[in-house]
């Protein structure tokens, strides 16, 4: 951050002389224009004002400058420089997303998949010192952005989630698997894996136990979310007329998200509107806090010079003009 702030602040008061020397000057041109008694001033009529007439008044605006520009000086600009040094000790996570055709279920608004994809949106803004990265699972997973620190690349491709951009189920172990396998090998102070589900697994080579032994193995944690109602929930179904909300039981494998949380030092949240997920996340998020030290530096540097050569040029070209073309004007 920079600026310009001034060692001796106070002498700039004596800028209010300023105002006072105008008006001084301006009273004293008054008072030498003498009065002088002619029986006619047609003689007079045609006597025009030379140069040196107009010009007389630059000697007082030169000095009234190099006047501000020397109280300037006394006052001692200078501009400061401050910068931080921030030293992290950052925090790789990586959001492991649900997207499943029941993520389009309408208990949350406007749908539990749009829900979460804000949430996470805002979980990711509030991280900018931590490596976040994003892995999405329905039949199948895949990473859709690795770790990194381009958050805005992150959440432009979070936006870009929609269900059905892979085969359709619910393939737990897989989606965990996948995510540790993006953040094993991070040498992070912590190694964290937000897994957010509605259902039940059902899919995938990789029982979701297995999956959370292998998390234990390398040190990652795990924070499981189980997203929707208690009861039943208007989830989409495929009609001859098109696509169709029915009320149908919430299922959620609550049992098996708590052991994955167990075996890896995390905490298994339930979320039933969104208000409730805003409220895990933030959750998530003060237990997670990334170390941060932040040492600040100061930097003056004296800008007294350039205001001081100005003065002193003005008072040079007003000796030149008094003792040149006014050498004579007393």
């Amino acid at each position: 951050m920079t600026g310009i702030t001034y060692a001796e602040p106070l002498l700039l008061w004596l800028l209010v002389l300023v105002p006072g020397m105008i008006a001084f000057y301006v009273l004293r041109q008054q008072k030498t224009y003498a009065s002088l008694s002619m029986p006619g001033l047609e003689p007079f009529n045609k006597t025009r004002r030379t140069f040196r007439n107009y010009l007389r008044h630059i000697l007082f605006a030169l000095r009234l400058v190099a006047v501000t520009l020397l109280i300037i000086v006394l006052a001692r600009p200078q501009k400061t420089d401050k910068f931080q040094n921030i030293t992290t000790e950052g925090i790789d996570i990586i959001l492991a997303l649900d997207i499943s055709g029941s993520m389009l279920a309408r208990d949350f608004k406007p749908d539990r998949l749009e829900a979460s994809k804000n949430v996470a949106t805002e979980f990711i803004s509030g991280r900018p010192y931590d490596r976040l990265g994003l892995v999405v699972f329905s039949g199948e997973s895949f990473t859709q952005c690795p770790l990194t620190t381009d958050h805005a690349v992150l959440i432009n491709l979070m936006r870009e989630i929609q269900s059905g951009m892979i085969e359709d189920g619910t393939a737990i172990g897989n989606g965990l698997a996948t995510a540790i396998n993006r953040v094993k090998d991070s040498d992070a102070a912590s190694k964290v894996i937000i897994l957010l589900t509605d259902g039940v697994n059902n899919r995938g080579e990789i029982a979701p136990s297995t999956a959370a032994d292998i998390a234990k193995t390398y040190g990652v944690r795990v924070y499981t979310i189980g997203v929707g109602t208690r009861g039943t929930a208007p989830y989409p179904v495929q009609t001859p007329y098109g696509i169709q909300y029915q009320n149908m039981p919430v299922e959620i494998d609550e049992a098996i998200l708590r052991e994955i949380a167990s075996k890896t030092g995390g905490s298994y949240f339930r979320a039933t509107d969104n208000n409730k997920l805003l409220q895990v996340y933030a959750e998530i998020d003060k237990l997670e806090k990334s170390k941060i030290d932040v040492r600040q530096f100061t930097r003056k540097e004296e800008k007294f010079l350039l205001p001081a050569i100005f003065a002193l040029a003005f008072l040079a070209l007003e000796a030149m003009i008094r003792f040149t073309i006014y050498k004579n004007l007393t």
